[in-house]
């Protein structure tokens, strides 16, 4: 009887250390899964950071373009509006000059008209004297 003992207990032993081994496999296996899955993960990340970059310096790319133009449009648009002033100033510029001739024309006829006046006041003064 006691042999039957020891073989149930070394049996028992045995069915332990296989149950043992078998759930160190499973627990290797599953680890195993999640390292692969791990690896495919870190896989599609490096690939999404590839695209990123690439995209980033597409991006600076179209940014510088889009600032050059935009200056090249700014510097296109200022020399046309320069010549704009400019040619508005030239003109004003005329205007006041003939404006001034005006004035000044208009000042010397007052003053022709005035000492016109002042005589024909003297002389309508004499004739009220003699009468």
């Amino acid at each position: 009887m006691l042999k039957e003992v020891v073989e149930q207990v070394e049996l028992m032993e045995t069915l332990g250390r296989a149950k043992k081994a078998n759930l160190l496999r499973d627990m290797l296996s599953t680890l195993e899964e999640r390292v692969v899955k791990l690896e495919e993960f870190i896989g599609d990340m490096m690939e999404m950071l590839e695209l990123v970059k690439r995209l980033t310096g597409e991006f600076d790319s179209r940014r510088e373009q889009l600032r050059d133009f935009v200056l090249e449009s700014l510097c296109s648009n200022m020399e046309k509006v320069q010549g704009v002033l400019n040619s508005t100033r030239n003109k004003l510029i005329e205007r006041n000059d003939a404006f001034e001739a005006m004035v000044i024309a208009l000042k010397e006829e007052t003053m022709a008209t005035m000492m016109a006046l002042s005589t024909i006041i003297e002389e309508l003064k004499e004739e009220l004297a003699l009468c």
